[in-house]
């Protein structure tokens, strides 16, 4: 392990059984998501009488079976995945001063909560999966960076949403990177203005999580029998990285920076080493790549915007780290766990850290590990380095 800190700019949250149940009116309680062991012992969340996720899914770090194998209760999990205070001493053992957190079962965009007919009842599941999240982190907030979820479906709800929680102390917001996928304006249209304002105003940044744009989709199930299930989980997730990659794209040749040029937005967990072919494409393209003689006009193109304005996460990635930094704004650039799920540094943050960054300078390494992500979220330094129990 280091003798410095770092940030973990993407971990999950695997939510306990009461978090909508015990904070939504009376009414609302059988229209929530509900947590439920079924007949083979398994912990499965329901929504509207259908399955929509095993518990076990979201948290397999630690867990000694290979998927599809998965813990079957929430127990089997490891406690990190759902108890803040054993999420602060699994950060204590790593290094890790400050971790963002994001949902699991309402979906990385807060999507499923469109299945819920009733329009109080879908603000209220918002409001209450925001209320979990400032409970859960009370333990310790300086380190803990909180991720609102949105009634993206209203635009209304989700300025009040934004100033709701801004004003509870979260550091970001999250938000589907293709609304358009649920039958709402692009992402260009002035109708998302209220939110990019409210967002700059608030000095909060907006997050694309990867699978935020994702509707209702079989395809991965559908893929195992032919497939396998290594093969399938492999295609799923190429398939949702490069999606972040074009979400970015469409942020950047929006409009949005250029009228909010203070708003920040963060990519998350899509991996950086799609970024420098996304950027000159963009660019090449947004010229005119077939006009004659074609040259950039006074406005920022396409790339300077999102060097100004667009960070993004990567974990396991060791070509670009070691290959590519010369072509990547190094000052957007977070580091990541994804503990607690599939995919996560479990057991091997530091090995991995040292492999990707082996050939970075000290002050590179620096500002991906700590710097970008404690300017980004205002995280408070701590008083001592990892190990000699004076930040408590």
């Amino acid at each position: 392990m280091t003798a410095t800190w770092i940030i973990d700019a993407d971990t999950h949250i695997t939510e306990p059984a009461d978090v909508w149940t015990a904070r939504v009116p009376e009414r609302f309680v059988e229209l929530m998501p509900t947590m439920r062991r079924d007949g083979h012992g398994v912990d499965v969340w329901t929504l509207n009488g259908r399955p929509i996720y095993r518990t076990g899914v979201t948290a397999p770090a630690g867990w000694p079976a290979w998927p599809p194998e998965f813990p079957a209760t929430l127990e089997q999990c490891h406690p990190a995945a759902y108890d803040s205070s054993a999420r602060l001493r699994y950060m204590d053992e790593n290094g890790i001063w400050a971790c963002a957190l994001y949902p699991n079962i309402a979906g990385f965009g807060s999507q499923q909560f469109l299945a819920i007919a009733d329009e109080e009842a879908k603000l209220a599941a918002v409001r209450a999966y925001n209320d979990f999240l400032f409970d859960w982190t009370a333990v310790d907030r300086r380190r803990f960076v909180t991720i609102m979820s949105l009634p993206f479906w209203d635009i209304e709800a989700t300025v009040a949403e934004v100033r709701r929680c801004a004003g509870l102390g979260f550091r970001g917001v999250l938000f589907t990177g293709e609304p358009q996928r649920f039958g709402l304006p692009f992402m260009a249209d002035r109708h998302w203005d209220p939110l990019w304002a409210t967002a700059q105003e608030a000095g909060l940044p907006v997050h694309f999580h990867i699978g935020g744009g994702e509707g209702e989709s079989t395809e991965m199930t559908d893929r195992v029998p032919v497939q396998g299930h290594p093969g399938a989980t492999a295609h799923a997730a190429v398939n949702l990285f490069m999606k972040n990659g074009i979400q970015c794209a469409d942020l950047i040749l929006s409009g949005v920076l250029n009228r909010f040029p203070d708003l920040k937005v963060v990519s998350v967990e899509s991996g950086i080493g799609w970024i420098p072919f996304m950027l000159e494409t963009a660019d090449y393209s947004y010229l005119g790549a077939f006009r004659p003689g074609r040259t950039r006009t006074d406005e920022l193109l396409p790339s300077e915007l999102f060097r100004r304005q667009v960070y993004c996460t990567y974990w396991f990635e060791k070509v670009a780290p070691r290959r590519l930094l010369d072509e990547l704004p190094v000052d957007r650039i977070l580091f990541e766990t994804d503990f607690p799920h599939t995919a996560c540094l479990f057991g091997n943050i530091h090995e991995t850290i040292d492999a990707g960054l082996a050939e970075a300078t000290e002050e590179v390494r620096r500002k991906i590990l700590w710097e970008n992500a404690a300017a980004l979220y205002r995280i408070e330094e701590p008083a001592g380095p990892p190990g000699d129990g004076s930040n408590r």
